[in-house]
């Protein structure tokens, strides 16, 4: 499997993707290009090396591809920087990471291709500064939150990763029927009258419903706390391209849609008799005798989307790991927060003097 780094077509540099501006840098002679721009350096470099390329170069190749192939997906796999040779350990489902001696971005290309290739991503928009500037202030205003969890030696740790997704968009039919009643009720002078009226609703139709996105990354514990940061702006989506993930970490799928099908056609058949009961949301009261939908037909890309990550490891509290999450293009959060013993103690001691010398002072009074 192949570890590639996008390079400076100026000065060989590793470039890194800048959300601010949509564009690639390069932080040693400043250039900036635009993702056409690489993506043609790049085409024309491998079509120079392919050229150049002899008999015994191809024959090495394909031993290399023969042994690539036979990789297994065990808990962690060694890579070579493409910058600095140092060797690089990372989990079976990561798909780009950075050089812990030189800080190059490295994309394991070998883990997105085929049919682990993304179809979308979605670029990052909020930069590393601005996330980190949000989280401050996101947490400075949490009471009792240790001031370890948003110190600056925190803050420099936050991570932009591409998380692994599934959309779907599913098409199909769907009818509904049963027995309504509406009940009227008004008064004249002293008389109350009351109106019942009974009906047999019949609701049927065509229903087509787009972008449910579902998560295709077992290790994605926190799965509650990152469906929180949703939804993202997913007509922004940019068809994928690898330069997006310089700089940043991302994760490769480990969930076939396969696995996911029924679920996805449950759920988007009881979306479906969702939105045929709400037309008769009016009526006093509605007993169904027919609920019945039918997907027949269902869409799905895969896609990367973007969040700014922390993690906290509270010492004081069983070395529990608490996270906090944030939407790569809205900005919007969610967080598992650690609590201050110290400072709850603290607290909680002073309530207690309070009360109790606001208890002497009324019983002073009262004497």
């Amino acid at each position: 499997m192949e570890a590639l780094t996008h390079r400076c077509p100026n000065c060989g540099g590793a470039l890194t993707f800048e959300p601010s501006d949509q564009q690639f840098h390069c932080p040693y002679c400043l250039s900036v290009f635009t993702e056409e721009e690489v993506t043609t350096f790049e085409q024309k470099q491998k079509q120079a090396k392919a050229f150049a390329q002899d008999e015994t170069n191809t024959q090495s190749q394909t031993q290399t591809t023969t042994q690539q192939n036979e990789i297994t997906e065990d808990a962690y796999d060694l890579y070579s920087c493409p910058s600095c040779g140092a060797q690089i350990a990372c989990e079976a489902t990561t798909a780009a990471t950075e050089c812990y001696f030189c800080h190059s971005p490295v994309i394991l290309s070998g883990r997105l291709s085929g049919d682990l290739l993304p179809d979308k991503i979605l670029p990052f928009k909020i930069t590393k500064k601005e996330a980190q500037k949000q989280f401050i202030d996101w947490a400075s205003h949490k009471h009792f939150v240790p001031r370890a969890f948003f110190n600056e030696q925190q803050v420099e740790k936050m991570t932009g990763v591409y998380f692994p997704y599934w959309i779907t968009e599913a098409k199909g039919e769907a009818e509904i029927s049963g027995q309504a009643t509406t009940i009227r009720v008004w008064q004249v002078g002293n008389v109350e009258y009351t109106e019942t009226k009974q009906y047999h609703i019949h609701r049927k139709g065509k229903f087509h419903f787009k972008n449910l996105v579902k998560n295709a990354l077992t290790k994605n514990v926190q799965k509650k706390m990152v469906e929180a940061v949703q939804p993202f702006p997913l007509e922004a989506m940019q068809d994928f391209h690898s330069q997006y993930l310089s700089g940043f970490l991302a994760e490769k799928r480990d969930i076939e849609f396969d696995q996911l099908k029924a679920n996805v056609r449950h759920e988007m058949g009881d979306y479906a008799l969702e939105a045929f009961e709400d037309t008769i949301a009016a009526q006093t009261s509605f007993q169904p005798e027919i609920q019945e939908s039918k997907v027949l037909a269902i869409d799905k890309q895969y896609v990367l989307l973007p969040m700014w990550l922390v993690t906290y490891k509270n010492r004081a509290s069983s070395n529990k790991v608490y996270y906090y999450a944030m939407n790569g293009i809205t900005g919007k959060t969610a967080g598992i927060l650690p609590l201050d013993s110290l400072k709850l103690g603290l607290v909680s001691g002073i309530s207690g003097v309070i009360v109790t010398a606001l208890l002497l002072l009324g019983g002073y009074f009262f004497l």
